[in-house]
């Protein structure tokens, strides 16, 4: 009887998941076929083949599910990413170049230039930023073994360094560039996330020793090196 209830509740949370696809990546392509501001909830539920009451189970609104194609999965990935990384790289280094490459992974040219068109989109790929806290919260605390309210403060720490480096990358032009809206992307996404994760770099690494085996030995001295 458990295993029957198992498989019910599996092939359920499978439903719900392939539902949830179907209704981002909708609105998505609708939007990239007519513009954001022409897309209507109704619209995206149609072509995903489900009600606009279904599809309020899942998104609160257009730009969220929008948005939600763009980023899909990607607190899980980054996570996922960072406690597949050697135990001997060290914990800021592998934090910064995973982010670095989640957020490379997930730009297609059509669905950042969609973004920085409307102001809507663009406060709605900013608000994405807090959901890697608790999926980077649990990697964290297993890579360093430290106290959970110690992981869950670093991991608010990045999620706010991400969201900074995203408002410094999709701030507005200087007004002689601005055409309806249009933003031009500032500077270098890798180098605006690493500038803005280093000064966390400090406690990290802290974070990172204070989790060590205190049995463990200290890596030895090396020597002088004569030259």
């Amino acid at each position: 009887m458990r295993s029957v209830t198992a498989r019910r509740t599996g092939l359920r949370d499978r439903k719900k998941q392939a539902t949830r696809e179907a209704l981002r990546d909708a609105a998505l392509r609708l939007a990239l076929e007519n513009g954001p501001d022409n897309v209507r909830v109704e619209d995206i539920a149609e072509a995903a083949g489900v009600s606009p009451r279904t599809y309020n189970n899942y998104f609160s609104s257009r730009e969220q599910a929008i948005v939600a194609a763009v980023t899909a999965e990607r607190e899980t990935r980054i996570a996922a990413a960072l406690a597949a990384q050697p135990s001997t790289t060290p914990l800021a280094e592998a934090l910064t170049e995973v982010i670095i490459e989640q957020y490379l992974a997930e730009h297609s040219r059509d669905a950042l230039l969609l973004i920085t068109t409307s102001p809507a989109l663009r406060a709605a790929f900013l608000s994405t930023t807090a959901a890697i806290e608790p999926p980077l919260t649990a990697a964290i605390a297993t890579r360093v073994t430290a106290p959970e309210p110690t992981a869950r403060v670093l991991a608010a720490s990045v999620a706010a360094a991400i969201r900074v480096a995203i408002e410094l990358w999709l701030q507005p032009a200087p007004a002689p560039l601005v055409t309806a809206g249009f933003v031009v992307v500032s500077g270098s996404l890798p180098a605006l996330l690493r500038t803005t994760l280093a000064p966390l770099e400090p406690a990290l690494s802290a974070a990172e020793a204070d989790g060590r085996d205190p049995g463990a030995a200290d890596p030895p001295l090396r020597e002088p090196q004569l030259s």
